[in-house]
């Protein structure tokens, strides 16, 4: 059912082109820093593991996650939503260094890779597609691997990518329970990069019914979509370009947190972060074709009324030059008062009109 609200959007221009949507997108401004909210809420999930056994916790306070930095058992440190003195604290206890703090208290920072001090540091993006707004959105994820700890810090604490990581922690003949705490950042990282894939697809289906739409018929509104499915590709080539540096990274990297046997499964993330790359580049050379297939469009309904304004225009011409001829105010014009001068006039105005159609349509002019 079609409301008022929904029809009345439309009619204010900026609604219908998004523009609100593009002051989100370009509202980067990195020599600004940034003012986090803080989170209401932050709960703290910990999967304590080794081949034989798993474990999971829920400590109430940072504090107690410490119990978990000398272990033999690989820990998962899992902090769903971010509060500067929570950060701190649990930072302070690993040993992480205030400037990878200072990146995981950001807002819109670019995906990147640090190792200082021994701890190798991820920050990058996870992506959902909400079906209401048919927007990209993004949230903020920061991976610290140490030694035997995977600590990971999200801004929302009611959704994630991890579930089926959770699901194969649970397994005790999976791979990511015999392998060592790099391996558990490498699942997580290769879920991150899959799910960009369920983003695209959601884009892509979004593209095609687009490129339909503008084969019948093309308006203004098809118009307004292509600028709004161009930001949300702007959304996602900002988060999957940089990705391919931070694996290169972790790839390239010497350090002893990374076992050998992981480098193969990093180069499989890559392999798969360079194809979204690819397949994000497509996308926008589609949306490029499709805005020249509506000006075009545009131009060839033109076109067909102007050839059909011409036509007529070329059909009333005899009837124009007829008509004034005998409508000249002069005394002696030839079959002026003849009983049936008005008869021959109008039928030689409807018989050059139909020899003009038939001349055009042989011709093939329409």
């Amino acid at each position: 059912m079609v409301t008022p609200k929904k029809v009345l959007k439309y009619l204010y221009l900026p609604n219908l082109f998004g523009t609100q949507r593009t002051k989100e997108i370009l509202s980067v401004n990195p020599t600004i820093i940034p003012q986090r909210e803080e989170a209401a809420t932050v709960k703290i999930f910990v999967y304590d593991y080794d081949a034989g056994s798993i474990r999971e916790y829920q400590p109430k306070s940072t504090e107690a996650c410490f119990d978990f930095k000398e272990t033999n058992t690989i820990s998962w440190i899992n902090i769903d939503g971010l509060r500067k003195t929570d950060v701190e604290v649990i930072s302070n206890l690993f040993g992480i260094h205030p400037l990878l703090v200072e990146d995981i208290l950001s807002v819109n920072q670019r995906p990147k890779m640090d190792e200082v001090d021994g701890i190798l540091f991820c920050l990058l993006n996870m992506l959902y597609y909400d079906d209401k707004n048919q927007t990209v959105e993004q949230e903020q994820i920061s991976i610290v691997l140490g030694k035997n700890f995977v600590i990971s810090f999200q801004e929302d604490a009611a959704r994630d990518v991890f579930n089926p990581l959770r699901q194969r922690l649970k397994m005790a003949n999976s791979k990511i329970r015999q392998r060592t705490a790099d391996y558990l950042c490498y699942s997580m990282l290769d879920l991150i990069v899959d799910n960009y894939y369920v983003v695209m697809e959601r884009l892509g289906d979004r593209i095609e019914s687009l490129e339909e739409e503008i084969v019948r018929s093309s308006n203004t509104r098809s118009l307004a979509k292509i600028n709004q499915l161009r930001k949300e590709l702007i959304v996602l080539k900002r988060n999957i370009a940089p990705v391919r540096d931070l694996i290169n990274g972790i790839i390239r990297s010497e350090s002893e947190l990374l076992d050998d046997r992981t480098t193969k499964y990093f180069k499989d993330v890559y392999d798969h972060i360079v194809q979204a790359f690819d397949l994000s580049e497509n996308y926008r050379d589609m949306m490029m074709s499709m805005q020249d297939l509506y000006i075009n469009n545009v131009n060839l309904k033109m076109n067909e009324v102007m050839k059909v304004m011409a036509i007529v225009t070329c059909l009333l011409a005899p009837a124009t030059v007829i008509g004034g001829i005998f409508g000249m105010n002069f005394d002696s014009v030839p079959y002026l008062h003849n009983q049936y001068g008005f008869w021959i006039a109008v039928a030689v105005m409807l018989v050059i009109p139909v020899w003009m159609i038939r001349t055009f349509k042989k011709r093939g002019w329409f």
